[in-house]
């Protein structure tokens, strides 16, 4: 029976050295999982920061083409105003003689 109980001793120091083992593996893993999780952090931060950028030019491109389409439609609308402010002019006196004609009955 002195027997057994070295033997259970054994048995008993072989689990706690086991145990130490584990949780040193333990330790070991939750310290890598920990920095894998603040490099995903990282590599989140940055890709926000580089979405934000590419987001914000493509805005000030898109900003710049609208701006230069207002001014164009701009342009064309004074052309068009003043091509028939031309032909209002040109088409005025000969409606006032007109419309004078008609009123005094010549």
């Amino acid at each position: 029976m002195a027997n057994e109980k070295t033997l259970l001793q054994q048995i008993r120091d072989k689990e706690q050295e086991q145990s130490k083992k584990i949780d040193e593996v333990k330790a070991e893993t939750d310290a890598e999982i920990a920095a894998a999780r603040q490099q995903a952090d990282e590599v989140v931060k940055d890709a926000e920061r580089s979405g934000k950028m590419a987001a914000d030019e493509f805005l000030k491109k898109e900003k710049e083409k609208t701006d230069a389409e207002i001014e164009r439609m701009k342009k064309a609308t004074d052309a068009a105003a003043e091509s028939a402010r031309i032909k209002g002019e040109a088409n005025l006196k000969p409606t006032v003689d007109k419309i004078v004609n008609y009123v005094t009955m010549k």
